[in-house]
């Protein structure tokens, strides 16, 4: 099978004119060639840091401290899932799952509350659909055992230091939230040895130098921080020292929507458009192991195809900068897993 327009090639995502070819769901070349195409071909989304539960109570807490909100275990949305039924919340998560991945989202990484029950929710919830969830249970040794590894809430929250062990003897992820109302739980996360961090709004000098000596990598999730009030990430700072996604966090509080997440990213900081569409995409994929996130041979066809001549792309004169700043869910021409 073959896509054709302007390809936004390697993990530098340089554009050129010419088609994809794939073939049992792998890219089996990228061609440079002429073509009668205004399409946009580019890698599909990872989101790397979700909490698709919160799904049953969107826009729910309005004026609530983050505390209040999401805190472990009395917070607003761990009231609401303790109170919701399973068929409730499976339905709502996967509503949302299939809006990200109908709108060019191949992967998230799930930071999934209930323990092994909550993973089975989330597996039951993706059967059948193209997105392909990566899993962090909570709460439990068993629910990272039932999953892909643990997601840790954060370093005040609980000792994490035999779970941090048992996760790294069984060769699979952690990731910890750190830095997101104030600095005083980092240093914390970063004894642990994370594979990833989420959050740091609050870094100081001791963090940015410990992030950098250790190449531990950092999601942000800007739109959720505003929507909190608890400040916003130094994207910039942190880019300029080791790999950042980019995560769209709880769906009680913003929708999974990379392309919301791009624009308010790169209209937020000192970062270019390919930097941004990096975070969204290949950076999101080598933090949760996944081998997409970049169009070259060899690697798996996962493909997101914007309309490059719809009434919102048309003109647009460089094509990187308006697939992060300008485009969005109308602009999917085809989304190919």
């Amino acid at each position: 099978m073959i896509v054709e327009g302007t390809v936004l090639r390697g993990p530098a995502l340089d554009p050129v004119e010419g088609r994809v070819v794939f073939e049992d769901g792998e890219i089996t070349a990228v061609e440079e060639a002429a073509v009668h195409s205004n399409d946009v071909v580019l890698p599909a989304f990872v989101n790397a840091h979700t909490h698709i539960g919160d799904s049953i109570a969107k826009e729910a807490g309005a004026g609530l401290s983050l505390d209040e909100l999401v805190a472990p275990p009395d917070g607003l949305k761990h009231r609401l899932l303790d109170a919701a039924t399973r068929e409730e919340t499976v339905s709502a998560m996967r509503r949302s799952l299939r809006l990200m991945g109908e709108t060019g989202t191949a992967a998230c990484v799930e930071f999934r509350e209930g323990g092994v029950e909550g993973v089975e929710y989330i597996r039951e919830a993706a059967s059948g659909l193209p997105i392909d969830p990566v899993v962090l249970g909570r709460e439990s040794a068993d629910a990272m055992r039932e999953s892909d590894g643990f997601g840790a809430s954060g370093a005040r929250d609980a000792d994490f230091d035999s779970l941090r062990t048992t996760t790294r003897e069984a060769d699979k992820l952690f990731g910890i939230h750190a830095g997101e109302r104030d600095p005083h739980d980092i240093n914390a996360a970063l004894d642990l040895d994370p594979d990833f961090v989420v959050h740091m709004v609050h870094p100081e000098g001791i963090h940015y130098e410990r992030l950098a000596d250790r190449q531990i990598p950092v999601v942000v999730c800007p739109r959720s921080n505003l929507v909190t009030s608890v400040g916003v990430p130094p994207i910039r700072e942190l880019a300029d020292r080791t790999t950042v996604a980019l995560g769209t966090d709880n769906v009680m509080l913003n929708s999974p929507s990379m392309f919301r997440e791009m624009a308010f990213a790169a209209k937020l900081s000192d970062v270019s458009a390919t930097e941004v569409l990096q975070m969204a995409t290949v950076n999101g994929a080598e933090i949760a192991g996944l081998d997409c996130g970049v169009i070259d041979p060899g690697r798996p066809a996962k493909l997101l195809v914007l309309d490059g001549d719809s009434d919102n792309l048309a003109g647009a004169q460089d094509v990187v900068r308006s697939v992060v700043r300008r485009a969005g869910a109308a602009d999917v021409k085809d989304v190919i897993y």
